[in-house]
């Protein structure tokens, strides 16, 4: 038994997203950026390895991941957060784990970046990811 990683679980969410055709950046900005402007990055954080009982073996875990939806406008980075929870709906493959399915844990609304030109909105959702051995 060894210590569940949190690549394989971020790499799920990202194989997941691809899957639905979604242009995926893991941790920034893909690279080239698309031609029309729209695509999601994927943020992960650590996450943990937790006990799956009182006698402490931890080979359960959790992580929490963001996925943040960018467009020219809101409503097709809304359209993006739609198949974004497409692509969570089910649970994830990770590798010698089982997933559950990713609970949506929400986040703020549409913002609008004037940093950048033209401006472009985006819309970060956070997930949280689970699996055990």
């Amino acid at each position: 038994m060894s210590a569940p990683a949190v690549l394989p679980h971020r790499d799920a969410v990202v194989a997941a997203l691809e899957a639905v055709n979604l242009v995926v950046g893991r941790g920034s900005a893909p690279d080239p950026l698309p031609a029309d402007r729209m695509y999601v990055a994927v943020y992960t954080a650590p996450g943990e390895s937790v006990p799956e009982s009182l006698a402490d073996r931890r080979t359960d875990f959790q992580t929490i991941v963001q996925v943040t939806c960018v467009a020219p406008d809101d409503e097709r980075c809304l359209w993006l957060a739609d198949k974004v929870r497409a692509a969570l709906w089910a649970p994830l493959v990770v590798a010698e784990r089982v997933a559950y399915r990713a609970e949506e844990m929400g986040g703020p609304p549409v913002q609008r970046d004037d940093d950048v030109t033209p401006p472009l909105y985006f819309l970060p959702i956070q997930y949280m990811i689970r699996s055990t051995s």
